[in-house]
């Protein structure tokens, strides 16, 4: 059994289509979604009906949960640029794109035979706004697991690539389609400055080996100037930042 996992495409419509096109080629079981569709990017509508239009499974993210809901944003008090960003996603979005997005589950379970069971969320089972890193200590790691045990613990939102062995169980972050960043994106902020968006896409593939549950961090280069056009030709509000950063 092979299982893709994604997350945090933040309406990055060409890192999307490279990596489901990588991933087609893996011929693969499943494919799930951690979150954080179509907030932040340059083409949001179109993220979603590419995930819609191969039904694919969805974890709800933060910033899910930010069009779905406008006051929940507060809770997270982000740059206000960062608040327009999700407002002007919410208006590039069809009625249906919205009801689609509240099938978003909270947490999913998926089976892989006798090597037991991967759980996915998007920040952490507790909440989908918690950070997960390499360094968070174990004793906080405990508590926003929240009880939760399998052979793999899956999440996304910090936009940090990450494997990690807690208590014998494995914990995973898969990566981000949309804009994986060079650091944790709280250090950034603590200089004043915005994160840096490395030049490729990540996504995870989990596979069934002999029992075991096989953990793959893959990266796709984008490095052809597609995505900074894609940029520049929207109307979103960060289009400046993202256009300085992408190549």
């Amino acid at each position: 059994m092979r299982v893709a996992l994604i997350s945090d495409i933040h309406g990055h419509q060409i890192a999307l289509e490279l990596v489901l096109a990588e991933i087609d080629r893996e011929a693969v079981d499943l494919i799930v979604c951690l979150g954080d569709v179509a907030t932040l990017g340059p083409r949001p509508l179109e993220c979603i009906q590419l995930l819609r239009s191969r039904a694919i499974r969805s974890v709800l993210g933060n910033h899910d949960a930010f069009l779905l809901q406008p006051d929940l944003i507060e809770q997270y008090a982000p740059p206000p640029l960062v608040a327009r960003a999700v407002d002007w996603c919410r208006t590039e979005l069809h009625g249906d794109d919205l009801t689609w997005l509240q099938t978003f589950e909270l947490e999913l379970d998926v089976p892989m035979g006798q090597a037991g069971t991967v759980r996915l969320f998007h920040g952490s089972p507790r909440s989908h706004m918690e950070v997960i890193l390499a360094t968070t200590p174990a004793d906080e790691l405990d508590e926003m697991l929240a009880g939760r045990s399998g052979a793999v613990l899956a999440g996304g939102h910090t936009h940090v690539q990450m494997l990690r062995q807690h208590r014998g169980q494995l914990v995973l972050n898969v990566g981000a389609v949309g804009m994986p960043f060079l650091e944790d994106f709280r250090s950034a902020s603590q200089r004043n400055e915005a994160p840096r968006i490395m030049p490729h896409a990540e996504y995870t593939i989990l596979s069934l080996d002999r029992g075991r549950i096989q953990v793959d961090l893959r990266r796709v280069a984008l490095r052809d100037g597609s995505s900074r056009n894609a940029v520049l030709q929207s109307q979103m509000p960060m289009r400046e930042m993202f256009a300085a950063q992408y190549l």
